[in-house]
């Protein structure tokens, strides 16, 4: 009697145990949990403007539709690129409508989309064509980090739907440190990505960063993390977001 008392009572203990376990988060959840510490959801019905290598972009979110708006002023005046969500792209040089050619637009299209993408992720990281992967736990400055791969699929992940990305969430407060990403075009590399100046505006996260590339064409993106403990990086840039201001919209959707 005393050792079945005994066995039953290591099976509870047991099975206790196992329930109060944490199940692993997945990579939706990371990035829910990422997008909710950042405050960005908040833009799903916001203005955002802000100031990036001499230009201005602009964002305008409502009612599941947006615009996004690129202002240059060079020596033909003020160029107003604005691209929406409907695909379509409108280019005015002084309050003047210019017809631009199908691929002069595309550029540009995929360009301003580039800029607001960067700024609003992890935000941006919950759209449709994005898919997600979660492939451990990884370290970078002695700090533990989710490391998620984002690709993409071909319908409605544009011209760089090939392009594969990874992102390192802290591992305590779910801030987004650190971002890479292999890329095709023009010969094809990859960009790591040291998120710095952190800041919020009307409680949401912005940060600039820190770009750097690898110093040796062998390093792959799954070893970029190690390379940048290691400093087998060099720093290429440092990509700021100036004059940020940020205004919620009173705009009521039917």
């Amino acid at each position: 009697m005393y050792k079945l008392t005994t066995v039953f009572f290591f099976l509870t203990l047991l099975l206790s145990c196992n329930q109060n376990e944490k199940k692993p988060l997945s990579a939706q959840e990371i990035v829910d949990k990422a997008i909710l510490k950042s405050g960005k959801e908040k833009l799903s019905d916001a203005y955002l403007s802000f100031e990036f290598r001499n230009r201005n972009y602009q964002s305008l979110a409502a009612c599941g539709g947006f615009s996004l708006k690129r202002v240059t002023r060079n020596e033909k005046g003020k160029i107003i690129d604005t691209y929406k969500s409907d695909g379509t792209l409108e280019s005015y040089v002084n309050d003047s409508l210019r017809t631009l050619a199908d691929s002069t637009a595309f550029k540009i299209s995929e360009s301003i989309n580039s800029v607001h993408y960067f700024v609003q992720i992890p935000y941006r990281l919950n759209d449709n064509a994005v898919q997600k992967k979660y492939l451990g736990l990884d370290t970078l400055k002695n700090k533990a980090y989710h490391n998620i791969e984002i690709t993409f699929k071909k319908e409605g992940g544009g011209t760089d739907y090939e392009d594969v990305f990874y992102y390192w969430f802290d591992n305590e407060n779910f801030n987004l440190d650190y971002l890479a990403y292999s890329f095709k075009v023009n010969g094809g590399g990859i960009r790591f990505r040291e998120a710095i100046n952190e800041r919020r505006i009307e409680g949401i996260r912005f940060v600039d960063y820190n770009n750097y590339k690898p110093k040796s064409k062998n390093i792959i993106l799954d070893e970029v993390s190690k390379a940048f403990n290691t400093k087998e990086l060099e720093l290429l840039s440092t990509i700021e977001n100036k004059n940020i201001d940020v205004k919620f919209l009173d705009k009521k959707c039917p």
